[in-house]
């Protein structure tokens, strides 16, 4: 892997924190989330005419994702509604790729190599130990986190089959990217058209900003694929998890604790370890 690519690399991951970042500095979490999923929408739509179709044989494959992305998008706005962003993005994205491992173990009959095992360890021990660094009492961020961990292994392993059946990787993309940031605007719009048109007027750079940041963070990590070996991509998009928690203090004022810190830096660790078995 060339330094050009190792650095672009380091950027999408950049990129995918920040659009979080973007939808929990805004005033609503949920009208964030619509405005980030429809410019991203909008954006696609312009690209889209550029771009070969997908093969007819992935578009089931197209509905499945579209249908778990939009819940992983109203995931993401409860999630950061009521908790911190250093809480639920490692965790977030933390245990998905263990899901993942074990999935594909469980399912397709995978074996699972020693470096694979050491990473699901080292993983369940900093998920662990990030869900004790919650104060006690109610945990109501913790519970959304890890269930969109599952929506995200899903949409994982669905993709992951589809984009292969696609012979158009790019177009499969914008189709998701496309049609799951339907529903939240047409929804908003319908039901709640004053409180959107407040947050466009408030918050529509942020949705700009969002919306342009998971495309081109998707849009990168693909090109790379094509360049360098899937699973070292893969191990470098958990940087991500770095990232988000450095966002969340220098841009969100939060405060994690050292224990959130470790607990951060073990699951990246283990996610590296997991993604290069």
């Amino acid at each position: 892997m060339t330094a050009g690519v190792f650095a672009l690399l380091l950027l999408a991951a950049a990129l995918h924190a920040s659009w979080n970042a973007m939808i929990k500095a805004s005033a609503s979490a949920w009208f964030g989330t619509v405005l980030v999923a429809g410019f991203a929408s909008l954006l696609a739509c312009c690209i889209l005419p550029w771009l070969p179709a997908p093969a007819l044989a992935s578009w089931p494959y197209i509905a499945a994702s579209v249908a778990l992305q939009v819940l992983y998008l109203w995931l993401i706005s409860r999630s950061y509604r009521v908790a911190d962003m250093g809480l639920v993005y490692p965790l977030m994205r933390g245990t998905a790729p263990l899901l993942v491992a074990v999935c594909n173990a469980a399912v397709f009959g995978e074996s699972l190599s020693s470096m694979a095992i050491a990473g699901i360890a080292v993983l369940c021990g900093g998920i662990l130990s990030m869900a004790c660094s919650v104060p006690q009492g109610p945990r109501h961020g913790v519970l959304p986190a890890l269930l969109n961990a599952l929506v995200i292994a899903a949409y994982t392993m669905v993709d992951g089959i589809g984009v292969r059946l696609s012979a158009a990787p790019a177009g499969y993309t914008l189709w998701i990217f496309l049609l799951c940031g339907l529903p939240l605007p047409i929804w908003a719009c319908r039901y709640q058209p004053a409180a959107l048109r407040a947050a466009l007027r408030r918050d529509w750079w942020r949705g700009l900003l969002g919306g342009a940041g998971t495309i081109a963070s998707y849009g990168i990590a693909l090109w790379a694929m094509t360049l360098a070996p899937v699973a070292v991509v893969a191990a470098l998009r958990e940087t991500s998890i770095l990232f988000a928690m450095l966002l969340a203090r220098l841009l969100l004022g939060e405060r994690p604790g050292r224990q959130r810190v470790w607990s951060a830096l073990v699951m990246a660790a283990g996610a590296m370890l997991l993604r290069l078995a």
